[in-house]
């Protein structure tokens, strides 16, 4: 007996649990808020040091990357983000995970096959892209005289 697509539908969302959308959001919203915070907090603190603009910045972003790398490689961020959800996703904090996850996952196949190969599987196509749309973006404003 075969089933159509739509009875299958049917089938999977009743098996499905519904999600707590509204729980998930404000998680979200507090979790990454508690993130953000937590970058205001840093950059308050090397500000304090005597740090000028651009290393109170670069010092805060770094920072970041480093607790989040860390708190991946010993498998807390993974425990903080299926309760935060989309909150983990902050940037500079998700980035440093997307690049961290897939080192961990592939370090059995070597350094340079598995660790150095796979890190960028995930984060790859966002600096692509990044990169791509940024040079898009610069093309046109010299051309246009823009800026």
């Amino acid at each position: 007996m075969s089933i159509s697509k739509d009875e299958y539908s049917k089938m999977a969302d009743r098996a499905s649990p519904n999600s707590p959308v509204v729980l998930n959001c404000v998680k979200a919203f507090l979790f990454g808020g508690a993130i953000c915070c937590f970058g205001e907090l840093l950059n308050t603190i090397l500000e304090k040091a005597g740090l000028g603009e651009d290393e109170v910045k670069t010092g805060t972003s770094c920072i970041l990357i480093i607790i989040t790398a860390i708190l991946t490689g010993i498998g807390v961020f993974d425990k903080i983000a299926r309760h935060a959800g989309a909150g983990t996703i902050v940037p500079i904090t998700g980035f440093a995970n997307s690049v961290v996850s897939p080192a961990l996952e592939f370090k059995h196949e070597g350094a340079v096959l598995g660790t150095a190969a796979q890190m960028f599987t995930i984060a790859g196509p966002v600096i692509v892209y990044g990169v791509g749309s940024s040079f898009i973006y610069g093309l046109i404003i010299y051309i246009f005289k823009l800026y």
